[in-house]
């Protein structure tokens, strides 16, 4: 073999030539293109805690004014048709998830201890196996993040809870009802204590400054955040209250905590455009069921029940999204029906990521509506809450519901699994569920009762 540094041979020469060209960004054509920046939009989803539907004020809130909430309906879309998956916290975080009926994984009520949770007839935590929008987004390179409250599994006596990690979230930090409570947020065996370092009344704080540190450590990639806040859920524990004496559920310490609340929305969207990634972000707020205490019933502008029921004040949430130059800025959709369920189709539609082809859900994908077009619903929409009266609570009288529902149109039906105490609302008409028409309008109640109990029987029962 001749030797490379022979005069009439002429590889050298060759070699120097193609290192030049290369310096000079020629490539040749069997290399690989360099990598595009992903500018797919990051992705935050606020889920507030036991908010009202007329807890702000861009919602007809009488409470105080919340500018920075309102900030985001001013730049994004109001949606006043959008309902949560359940009228408590546990199972409507699972049916965002998963994109699927709660029951489908066997929740029905919050997760308690193990007695609770089969005196309920449910699971004792999600099972790693379901779906997981986190999961999605993280296989379609996400870097994906769980800050704040979680209840889909773990604390108390449930040791053996799936973590973080099995749901797809990189990252997280999250409260007692969990598989991983953070020791800031947890000195003692329960939910919050004096003793905890993040106070009661900075938590909300600790998960945006969470969320902003995140974000900036993975800039040029995009993000899925679940931003879940245990505000404003009682007890309201507001600063103040060091040296103002007030219970936990009066009215002065609700508004405190919901003024500190707004103070640190603002900080997330300042935050935001600090790290100068505001234009790319799509912002959702929303909360995960109705109010409890409801006060003189202005907390849900008057919609007839609270959390723990299916009535409109139970299901029937806030909703804003927000995204600069993409969803029309300060407008309102009073059309279109949205559900939890929808978000996870919707949200990876949005997020170009790529659902697997087994993957079943309830939910569609309504990101065209999201988007600021407008369209009616096509699919039912169905509730359940309160297996027995063992394991679950209830409102007073007037707000406490049959235990199943449907939404079908301009209908929402109600009944219990026996097929008793059937009432039948036109809900555009009468949002408030006033007036029962099952008797007036038989043909509508007989056939929505038979697609409620088609899907209630339907459902997995715990053994």
């Amino acid at each position: 073999m001749p030797s490379l540094y022979n005069p009439n041979f002429k590889v050298l020469p060759a070699i120097i030539v193609l290192m030049v060209a290369w310096c000079n960004g020629f490539q040749p054509a069997y290399s690989a293109p360099p990598t595009p920046p992903d500018n797919r939009p990051n992705i935050i989803y606020i889920l507030t805690d036991d908010m009202g539907f007329s807890d702000i004020g861009c919602f007809g809130g009488q409470f105080l004014p919340t500018p920075n909430i309102d900030r985001l309906a001013k730049s994004g879309r109001k949606f006043t048709q959008y309902y949560s998956a359940a009228p408590i916290c546990s199972p409507s975080r699972a049916g965002f998830l998963t994109g699927m009926y709660p029951g489908r994984w066997n929740f029905a009520t919050y997760l308690d201890n193990k007695k609770h949770n089969k005196d309920a007839e449910q699971a004792d935590y999600l099972d790693p196996a379901a779906p997981s929008i986190g999961r999605f987004f993280k296989n379609a390179g996400y870097a994906t993040g769980h800050f704040g409250k979680w209840h889909m599994g773990g604390g108390r006596d449930v040791k053996d809870a799936p973590g973080f990690e099995q749901y797809g979230f990189d990252e997280h930090a999250s409260t007692y009802e969990s598989p991983d409570p953070d020791p800031l947020l947890t000195a003692t065996n329960w939910i919050w204590s004096d003793k905890d370092s993040i106070k009661r009344w900075d938590r909300t704080r600790y998960f945006v400054d969470k969320t902003l540190d995140f974000l900036s450590r993975h800039k040029g990639q995009p993000c899925f955040v679940n931003l879940w806040p245990d505000e404003v859920h009682t007890p309201w524990v507001p600063q103040e209250s060091r040296t103002t004496p007030m219970k936990p559920e009066e009215e002065v310490a609700f508004k405190l905590v919901l003024k500190e609340y707004d103070i640190q929305m603002g900080r997330l969207i300042d935050g935001l455009k600090k790290l100068g990634i505001d234009k790319n972000t799509i912002i959702v707020f929303t909360s995960d069921n109705g109010p409890l205490p409801n006060f003189r019933g202005d907390r849900a502008a008057g919609l007839r029940g609270t959390k723990l029921s299916l009535y409109e004040g139970g299901t029937r949430m806030p909703f804003i999204i927000s995204w600069p130059g993409h969803v029309p800025a300060g407008t309102v959709d009073e059309s279109s029906v949205l559900s939890a369920l929808d978000m996870l189709p919707s949200f990876a539609k949005l997020g170009k990521v790529a659902i697997p082809n087994n993957y079943t859900g309830d939910g569609v994908d309504k990101s065209a509506v999201l988007l600021g077009k407008p369209a009616a619903r096509t699919q039912d929409i169905f509730w359940e809450y309160g297996r027995n009266d063992i394991a679950y609570k209830y409102p007073g009288p007037k707000n406490k519901s049959p235990n199943l529902a449907v939404r079908s149109g301009e209908w929402k039906l109600l009944m219990n699994s026996d097929g008793s105490d059937i009432q039948l609302f036109n809900i555009i008409q009468d949002k408030g569920e006033t007036t029962n028409v099952a008797a007036r309008e038989p043909a509508i109640a007989t056939t929505l009762k038979e697609k409620l109990l088609k899907w209630w029987e339907a459902l997995p029962k715990l053994k």
